[in-house]
């Protein structure tokens, strides 16, 4: 989204659709009950256009990534590896440690960056991982747990695809409105993680 919003700020797009899909069944270890039972397939999409209302749309973005923490989340295989899809390799505990670490610190910095404050969050829409990761970057944040969008029982983590269905999720629930301030963050594989901030 932070790549398109750029594209669009600078003039050379007026329209951009983002998609995130994940066929994460594909590269679960059907034996390690410690991963195989939290991921999901999934697919969702935002299109996102050029605006001259200021103070609309995407109003900042924090993205980092850490290639040194690669081993806490990650598969086994990939084609410059060994040509193989491999499976999904986890380190349960330090990926929570990290999650709720990183995304909270992403969310003030994206905050921050846009003169704003987490008081003045609407809805926190979150990479669906886990519901105790998503508890536990709420209470850090001092949030409201009824400004943070849960959807992860519905479909398991969908990777990519959990953002663009928590959104659908909260616009079909009636949780967005227009003017809202929505804050949007994952950490992924990696490990990569980030936020945004958008005025709907």
């Amino acid at each position: 989204m932070a790549t398109a919003d750029n594209f669009i700020k600078s003039g050379q797009v007026k329209n951009a659709l983002v998609i995130g899909a994940d066929i994460l069944s594909r590269i679960v270890d059907w034996k390690d009950r410690n991963t195989c039972v939290l991921f999901g397939d999934g697919a969702g999409a935002v299109i996102l256009q050029a605006t001259d209302e200021k103070n609309r749309g995407i109003l900042s973005s924090d993205i980092h990534s850490d290639g040194s923490l690669n081993d806490l989340l990650k598969t086994t295989g990939g084609p410059s590896l060994n040509q193989q899809a491999g499976v999904i390799e986890m380190s349960g505990r330090d990926v929570f440690k990290h999650a709720v670490e990183k995304m909270s610190k992403s969310v003030i910095s994206a905050l921050k960056q846009a003169g704003l404050e987490v008081s003045d969050i609407d809805l926190l829409v979150p990479h669906q991982a886990n519901a105790r990761i998503l508890s536990a970057v709420a209470k850090r944040l001092k949030l409201p747990e009824e400004k943070v969008i849960l959807t992860v029982e519905n479909h398991a983590n969908t990777s990519a695809a959990s953002i663009p269905l928590a959104l659908d999720f909260a616009v079909k629930n009636n949780r967005i409105k227009e003017g809202d301030l929505i804050v949007l963050e994952a950490l992924g594989g990696g490990l990569t993680w980030g936020s945004i901030v958008l005025n709907w």
